[in-house]
């Protein structure tokens, strides 16, 4: 049966499990294959966003993949790089409350991404995908980016 992925609101075969059956498939591909793998955390962390109530449950799993983006798109970041530094000020503040998600959480899903024909078209729809996912969250852009730059100085526990 066709319908909408309660997360990302793609209309698939299967709805939400259809989603994630996309999902599954592009991350087997990653983990095969290096050249799509170099995107596999923006990839990550955009479709937990557009899929918060499955992946973004706590305050730590969501300001992490949501500092992730941050970090990836504003900053140009290696993932690698900032990862350890973002994982820990995300444990250091297990007592912050999540904010409320935005209910429209952009307007490319995964389905976009599966679309690429190779590793590059990969690596750029990956992109535009994280970009208009980051833009769904613009309320927030204020708050993570304070995240991102408390890990970066090592402390901080700014919530609003």
């Amino acid at each position: 049966m066709i319908e909408a992925c309660a997360g990302c609101g793609l209309v698939v075969t299967s709805g939400t499990a259809g989603c994630q059956a996309i999902m599954d498939e592009l991350t087997a591909r990653g983990f095969s294959d290096f050249s799509y793998g170099r995107v596999h955390r923006l990839f990550v962390d955009t479709y937990c966003l557009q899929h918060p109530d499955s992946y973004c449950v706590s305050f730590k799993s969501f300001a992490a993949h949501l500092s992730g983006v941050c970090w990836s798109l504003e900053y140009g970041g290696s993932p690698g790089l900032v990862s350890e530094a973002l994982r820990k000020w995300v444990e250091r503040h297990p007592q912050l409350e999540k904010p409320p998600v935005p209910a429209a959480r952009g307007s490319l899903t995964v389905a976009d991404v599966a679309r690429a024909p190779d590793a590059a078209a990969h690596a750029g729809a990956v992109d535009d995908w994280a970009r208009a996912t980051w833009s769904a969250y613009s309320p927030l852009h204020g708050l993570v980016r304070q995240w991102v730059k408390d890990a970066l100085n090592g402390g901080g526990s700014r919530t609003s």
